[in-house]
C-alpha cells in the first residue's frame, strides 16, 4: 500500500522536489498540495487537492502523512492542526527557538510527529560518528565549523549546524549556547579552550556543505558533508513519512529513531 502525502509550500523549491519524487515512485501517493494563494494559480494542472490552508486539505486526505519545509511560524501551526486532527506529520524546517521545539514535543504527545535539521542519512550517520572522533581525539583538539548555503537562507547559522555543533559539544561535556561562537572581529584574545566556533558562509545556489575541522599539535582533521541536490533531503523526508505513518503519539521523533 502506497504512503498518501500532503505536501506544504507546494510551489518552493523542497515542495516541488518532493511532488516530483512521490510522481515518480508507486511507494507514494500525492494526497494534497497547500501553498500560499498567490502561487495556486501554478499548481492547477496537480491531479490532486490544493489550497491555501491545510486546514481545508485535511478532510480531503484522510490518514495522509504531510511534509513540511516552510517556515518556523508555519510549521508550528501545521503541527497545532495536526495534533488536533491525530493526523501523522514529518517537519524538516530550520530556524526553530527553543520554545518551539518545547511546543513541538508537546503536541508530539497528540499526533505521530518527525523532525529533522537534516534528512540526509550522511548528516544523521555524522551526528553518531562525530562525538566518537571529539572523545578519541581529546580536549587538546580545537573545534571548529563552516557552513555553505544558498543566498536565499534565512536562518544562520543552518540547523544542521547547531546539530552537529550539540553533539561536538555534548561529547565535551558542554553546553552548546555556553562555548558557541559564530562571529569574531577585531582584538579578541586568544581562542578558549571551551569553544566551538561555528562561521556561516552565504552565496550562490550552494545546497549545503558542513566541514568540520578538528585542529590539535601537528595536525588537523576535516570532516565534510556535501549536499549536490535538494533531492537528498526529499529522500529522506519521504522516508521518514513512511516510517512515522505506523508510528504512535508520544514524543518528538527523528531520524535516530527511524534508524
Amino acid at each position: 500500500m502506497s504512503t498518501a502525502i500532503v505536501v506544504m509550500g507546494a510551489n518552493g523549491r523542497m515542495g516541488r522536489t518532493i511532488s516530483d519524487l512521490i510522481a515518480a515512485d508507486t511507494a507514494f501517493t500525492l494526497a494534497g498540495l497547500v501553498d500560499h494563494k498567490d502561487c495556486l494559480a501554478a499548481l492547477s494542472s496537480a491531479v490532486c487537492p490544493v489550497a491555501d490552508s491545510l486546514a481545508c486539505i485535511l478532510p480531503q486526505a484522510p490518514g495522509a502523512v504531510v511534509i513540511d519545509f516552510t517556515a518556523p511560524e508555519v510549521s508550528l501551526a501545521s503541527a497545532r492542526l495536526a495534533a488536533a486532527c491525530g493526523q501523522a506529520l514529518v517537519i524538516g524546517t530550520t530556524g526553530f527557538t527553543e520554545d518551539q521545539k518545547d511546543e513541538l514535543r508537546t503536541l508530539a504527545r497528540k499526533a505521530p510527529i518527525f523532525w529533522s535539521s537534516n534528512m540526509s542519512i550522511g548528516v544523521n550517520v555524522l551526528v553518531k560518528i562525530l562525538p566518537l572522533l571529539t572523545r578519541a581525539l581529546g580536549e587538546s583538539y580545537d573545534i571548529e565549523m563552516v557552513e555553505l548555503h544558498h543566498n536565499r537562507k534565512k536562518d544562520s547559522p543552518s540547523g544542521t549546524a547547531l546539530t552537529l555543533g550539540e553533539c561536538l559539544a555534548e561529547a565535551r561535556g558542554w553546553q552548546l549556547p555556553d562555548v558557541r561562537c559564530s562571529a569574531r572581529d577585531g582584538i579578541i584574545g586568544e581562542r578558549p579552550k571551551a569553544q566551538i566556533g561555528i562561521q556561516a558562509v552565504r552565496g550562490g545556489d550552494v545546497v549545503g556543505v558542513h566541514t568540520v575541522y578538528f585542529m590539535g599539535p601537528g595536525e588537523r582533521i576535516e570532516v565534510s558533508h556535501q549536499a549536490h541536490s535538494r533531492e537528498t533531503f526529499a529522500q529522506g523526508a519521504l522516508r521518514a513519512a513512511a516510517w512515522l505513518a505506523g508510528q504512535k503519539p508520544g514524543r518528538l521523533y527523528g531520524m535516530q529513531d527511524m534508524f
